[in-house]
């Protein structure tokens, strides 16, 4: 395989990009400036185009570093250098969708909640924010009387990894109207902090509401 080196000047990434414009690269020409270097019998652009096989532009928005890493040629800083840059390019795009509500506040967070509200089962539901505090998803996790085996971590965290979230706010009502939290209610809410902390995804509250009421754990400085 030939090194970009060897290629004509016109036809290296870099140089392409600073005489023409990174408008005007291939996603595999972008790709190759990030990883920088080759390993024996494969250039960066060989490596940007065997990942780009396996991860097309679409999925690669939400791969991991672990699957990064099963490429060969993309070991240690160079997935970490093309994470930060996809990460700033998702960030710099949701600068500009203002169409995502703003969950900022306790009551904004509350009229994503009106809809269980008045319901006769216990909802438990899952509000995700990225980077920005905008409304991303929002998941039904549960139906019926909360319990550790009904709201799993991993129930709670999946989608979050799926769409990227940064926060999550935990959601769910009394049917009987009661706003007092229980000590199930704690304990979920503290199993899934901790979670949150080994991902890294912050639990911003936990919010329990009623037909005409509510009681937020962040407002009762019940966040541990």
């Amino acid at each position: 395989m030939a090194k970009i080196k060897d290629l004509p000047k016109h036809k290296r990434p870099r140089e392409k990009l600073s005489e023409r414009g990174a408008e005007n690269l291939t996603d595999a020409e972008l790709l190759a400036i990030l990883i920088r270097t080759g390993r024996a019998g494969k250039s960066a652009l060989d490596i940007a185009k065997e990942t780009l096989k396996k991860y097309p532009l679409t999925r690669l928005l939400s791969v991991t570093q672990d699957e990064l890493h099963s490429i060969g040629g993309l070991e240690g800083t160079k997935s970490i250098t093309i994470q930060a840059a996809l990460e700033l390019g998702r960030r710099a795009s949701a600068i500009f969708d203002d169409s995502l509500p703003f969950i900022d506040s306790v009551n904004a967070a509350l009229t994503q909640l009106h809809d269980i509200r008045t319901k006769q089962k216990e909802y438990f539901v899952v509000l995700y924010l990225n980077a920005r505090k905008q409304l991303i998803r929002k998941e039904t996790i549960s139906i019926g009387t909360l319990t550790e085996t009904l709201v799993h971590p991993r129930e709670v965290f999946k989608p979050a990894i799926g769409c990227l979230a940064s926060s999550i706010i935990l959601a769910h009502n009394h049917p009987d109207n009661s706003i007092d939290i229980s000590e199930a209610d704690r304990k979920i809410t503290e199993k899934l902090i901790q979670s949150g902390v080994i991902l890294d995804i912050e639990v911003i509250d936990h919010i329990i509401v009623t037909n005409n009421n509510y009681i937020s754990f962040k407002e009762q400085d019940l966040l541990f």
